[in-house]
């Protein structure tokens, strides 16, 4: 009877524990559907927008669109804000003048031609130019890149650039090296771009550092990159030659 009675407490117990085990699943599992759906939707909906908006712009909107494609300088090395590099100056001035142009900022720091030669297909398949600005080249020369190498690269860039459309207007930005770099390879290293822009039918800005370059007032604490008073000047000689394409 003691033995019955035992067993019959046994398996009450069980019993109960079971009851607050399989209520403790449903309210677990309840949480966790809860959950994850709300992270469902959240990424349905983020999806929706990066895909959707881009689409949107192109198909509705008439703005041109002026592409720079570059290094450091491009992309503002060392500044606390990117809209002081001279692209962002740039659009400043753009919308200043109400003109229809949109300034897309495709600057990578430490980017050489190679590098360069290596994105475009996919940038320029993303983006949509009516203007590129090509400013590449300084990293190679710092580097000590054979100069044919740089032509080569450039050369590899333009073409990717006029078989996407033919109809974009290429602006080719000069660089300069130090002479620490040699006599022989900067005199060549300099003629490369005015040589590319006559071969090509290219607007050329002669030389994107100039007023800048060697002056250390305008550049940081490392000599090579501008600081935003000096970004305002490279915006200045590159409006320079912009501004006639686009008023």
């Amino acid at each position: 009877m003691i033995k019955l009675k035992n067993k019959q407490l046994l398996l009450n117990a069980k019993g109960s524990y079971l009851k607050v085990f399989l209520k403790f699943s449903y309210l677990f599992l309840f949480v966790l559907f809860s959950c994850g759906n709300g992270d469902t939707t959240k990424k349905k909906d983020t999806t929706k927008t990066n895909v959707e908006e881009p689409t949107k712009t192109s198909e509705n909107s008439t703005t041109k669109t002026i592409l720079f494609f570059g290094d450091s300088l491009t992309a503002g090395y060392g500044l606390k804000d990117v809209n002081d590099a001279y692209p962002g100056l740039i659009q400043q001035k753009i919308d200043s003048l109400s003109l229809d142009y949109t300034v897309i900022n495709s600057g990578v720091s430490g980017e050489t031609t190679a590098g360069g030669k290596s994105r475009i297909d996919w940038v320029i398949k993303n983006q949509k130019a009516d203007i590129f600005i090509l400013e590449l080249g300084a990293n190679d020369g710092l580097r000590g890149v054979p100069l044919q190498e740089t032509r080569e690269n450039l050369q590899a860039i333009i073409d990717a650039v006029l078989v996407q459309n033919p109809a974009t207007k290429i602006v080719l930005t000069g660089m300069q090296l130090p002479p620490n770099m040699g006599i022989d390879y900067t005199t060549e290293f300099k003629t490369i771009f005015p040589e590319l822009a006559k071969k090509n039918q290219l607007l050329l800005i002669p030389f994107l550092l100039e007023n800048v370059g060697g002056i250390p007032s305008l550049n940081q604490g490392d000599g090579i990159h501008p600081t935003a008073e000096g970004h305002q000047i490279l915006a200045k000689n590159v409006w320079d030659v912009l501004k006639p394409m686009i008023l």
